[in-house]
């Protein structure tokens, strides 16, 4: 049995919006769009309601009501879900099959927002299956903990506004100013502070073991 700590009733019920002009809809076009994506995973992996509850800390209940598009997870519960499942968090959020070119306009981007909305969380890279890429929005003042990847996952980010320390489990923290950029192992605890007098802006790119050298 999965040794993984349970997700929090606050954590499971908190719901996700989308910004820019579509706002309105969007909420309901990506509670949809989750379940969807969530369930076609499901069935690849033969994974059961139980099974996948256990393996990600995510409660039998809640699974169903991501998959029935009655629920907007927040990015704790997607991250789990999608660790659980072996697939890209941003295959989670991705509309399908597109052209060979991708324009993804911000107008129309979706975004997944926690704590209050002070960090937001914009897939930038599709479903792909490989490198995952994010743009990160994090709040004066806010810290914003990361969720541990697979073993061997490695992660890349440059701030491009803000101040921000990022810490790793066993590692000092580190201080990153616009343009500074780190590598760490994304498979331990991991967190974002905005240590600035502005919100930051991050990019953040996720590689799994299979394409670290």
């Amino acid at each position: 049995m999965d040794d993984r700590s349970h997700v929090s009733d606050a954590e499971e019920n908190a719901t996700s919006t989308s910004g820019g002009p579509i706002a309105s809809t969007a909420k309901s076009e990506l509670a949809t769009r989750v379940g969807d994506n969530l369930r076609r995973h499901r069935a690849r992996t033969g994974l059961s309601l139980e099974k996948l509850a256990t393996l990600s800390g995510v409660s039998r209940g809640m699974i169903g009501r991501i998959e029935l598009g009655r629920s907007v997870p927040t990015v704790t519960v997607l991250s789990r879900l999608a660790e659980a499942l072996g697939a890209p968090l941003a295959s989670l959020m991705d509309v399908g099959a597109r052209p060979a070119t991708r324009v993804l306009r911000r107008s129309r981007s979706v975004t997944v927002r926690s704590s209050d909305g002070k960090f937001v969380i914009r897939p930038l890279s599709g479903h792909q299956v490989g490198v995952e890429f994010f743009e990160l929005a994090i709040a004066r003042g806010h810290f914003e903990e990361g969720e541990a990847r697979g073993f061997g996952t490695t992660a890349h980010l440059v701030v491009t506004q803000g101040i921000i320390a990022v810490t790793v489990a066993g590692e000092q923290a580190v201080t990153l100013a616009g343009g500074d950029s780190l590598g760490f192992p994304a498979d331990r605890a991991h967190g974002y502070r905005n240590v600035g007098d502005d919100d930051g802006v991050l990019y953040l790119t996720m590689l799994p073991s299979s394409m670290v050298s």
